[in-house]
């Protein structure tokens, strides 16, 4: 199932990108990760879709994207929106950062897309990724298991580790846990994380 998600994103990229541009219910979690930002950030968003709504708030607020979609056409879209942003196409876990570089990074509504291994994998390297005082924000499942969903008819992996798995990989990456909400009745039920790196 993890191996097809890449595929229904492109053959649905459109469906998706019309029903992201009309739903933000992450909103007020972008607030408070953007509070944290330095003045022009350099923000990496992996899973960027088309960039809407998430990557044009924090352009509007004057933040510099790099994007990552393994979608052709959401990736394109994206560039075609916003030209002065990169915008890379590729699995954001062969997405090739060795230092740290960003002040923010994003994993909204992908990270849960991975199986529970490559979930520690990323958020390992997303501590690299980051730069020493910087904000990363994403979402999981409440408790440790897999749950399938749909998307456009098909069948959409999500999986999850329990919540003191993720809080013991944070401390063995130098990352602190800055707000954790259990299925966010307020953000569509989601459970968000927002870390910082100490």
């Amino acid at each position: 199932m993890p191996d097809r998600i890449a595929h229904l994103y492109q053959r649905h990229a459109a469906a998706f990108d019309a029903a992201r541009r009309g739903s933000f219910p992450e909103r007020t979690w972008l607030e408070r990760f953007e509070r944290m930002l330095p003045r022009g950030a350099s923000v990496l968003d992996l899973g960027c879709g088309g960039g809407e709504p998430v990557a044009r708030f924090l352009i509007d607020h004057g933040h510099h994207l790099t994007g990552i979609d393994t979608s052709t056409t959401l990736i394109s879209l994206a560039r075609t929106r916003f030209p002065r942003h990169q915008w890379i196409e590729a699995d954001m876990m062969r997405f090739g950062a060795e230092t740290a570089a960003y002040d923010g990074i994003l994993a909204w509504c992908s990270l849960f897309h991975l199986e529970p291994q490559w979930q520690e994998k990323l958020i390992r390297r997303m501590s690299v990724w980051l730069r020493k005082g910087g904000v990363a924000l994403f979402n999981t499942g409440p408790a440790n298991g897999v749950a399938i969903g749909e998307f456009e008819g098909e069948e959409l992996y999500h999986a999850s580790l329990a919540p003191a798995e993720y809080r013991a990989i944070f401390a063995e990456c130098g990352l602190s846990v800055i707000n954790n909400v259990i299925e966010d009745a307020s953000c569509g039920g989601f459970t968000v994380w927002l870390v910082g790196k100490v």
